[in-house]
């Protein structure tokens, strides 16, 4: 319940100031898709895809809207998803893993813009304001994620154990290795 009153205001905070500070350039820093971020580190990769659908389809019908419903619902659940997964896979890439989500998160949503046909995604946007996005998202990417990692806290992520390493242990076993 906290998380989610957490990204009302993340909500709120982005359209209200972020949006709207002079900046270098057209782009502005993520907040909700860092926060998203943040949720799924803490949570692991199936809670993240969840946290980062709802937060996509509310953003995607709170204004402004300047493009198809669902669009940020995809990008933010993708993008929640690989964040947990990765922290669930190696438990110490919660870092790297921020940082990488926070580079990917406006690069894959211009590929969705693209498939879909948003007229905003053109070769401009793509060599001017994707850089823009990406560097704000790392600039903010560690104050945000830690903050939204610790509101989310939870009860932690178990380590995902391979099929394989299990699989060649059970084959060792039996003399086949």
């Amino acid at each position: 319940m906290l998380f989610a009153v957490m990204l009302l205001l993340v909500m709120v905070v982005q359209v209200t100031v972020v949006n709207r500070l002079p900046l270098p350039g057209e782009a502005a820093p993520d907040l909700l898709l860092l926060a998203v971020v943040g949720y799924a580190l803490a949570r692991g990769a199936a809670a993240g895809a969840a946290m980062g659908f709802a937060a996509g389809l509310l953003s995607d019908v709170l204004p402004p809207v300047a493009h198809l419903l669902g669009q940020n619902a995809f990008v933010l659940c993708l993008i929640g998803f690989v964040a947990g997964r990765a922290v669930e896979s190696h438990p110490g890439a919660g870092p790297l893993a921020s940082l990488g989500c926070a580079v990917a998160g406006p690069v894959i949503a211009a590929a969705a813009g693209a498939l879909l046909n948003d007229a905003r995604v053109d070769l401009a946007t793509l060599t001017t304001v994707l850089p823009q996005a990406a560097l704000y998202n790392l600039l903010a990417a560690p104050p945000v994620v830690w903050a939204a990692r610790r509101i989310a806290g939870g009860p932690g992520i178990r380590p995902v154990h391979h099929r394989s390493t299990a699989w060649r242990g059970v084959v060792h076993e039996r003399g086949m290795w």
